[in-house]
């Protein structure tokens, strides 16, 4: 059995409550829920911190044992030197993931510390971007 972890980051903790015209109504233990249902032949754990640190810790805990990670740095995919070198220093393949098209925000949300690292690159489909993610991943 496939093993893959989402791993998100800064304020995605309040997704359902959040700027729900960019983020929607779900909340993300909704929503792990009804893809952990769809996707039953995978084992998916999930992870979400505010802190760098401890997404930077748990990228080395799982880089080396998991099939997967599917990662939504937030905030931190722009600032986070660190986060981009603990996804280059593992050997699990990572896919970013954003809710919101980036690109169509502010100028700062363009630059991304993650993509250079990652398997590839989802975002702007909302929350079906995670859905894309696993399906790269089988």
């Amino acid at each position: 059995m496939k093993k893959l972890i989402i791993i998100n980051g800064p304020n995605l903790n309040l997704l359902g409550k959040r700027e729900p015209t960019v983020y929607g109504n779900v909340s993300f233990e909704e929503f792990l829920e009804r893809i952990k249902n769809t996707f039953s032949s995978i084992a998916i754990d999930y992870f979400q911190s505010n802190i760098e640190g401890d997404i930077i810790d748990k990228l080395h805990e799982v880089g080396f044992s998991y099939d997967g990670i599917i990662l939504n740095a937030a905030a931190y995919t722009h600032t986070s030197v660190g986060i981009g070198d603990a996804v280059k220093a593992i050997e699990t393949p990572v896919v970013e993931v954003h809710i919101s098209n980036t690109f169509s925000r502010e100028a700062f949300r363009h630059q991304s510390y993650i993509s250079p690292n990652a398997k590839g690159v989802i975002l702007g489909f909302g929350l079906k971007s995670y859905e894309l993610a696993i399906q790269s991943f089988l």
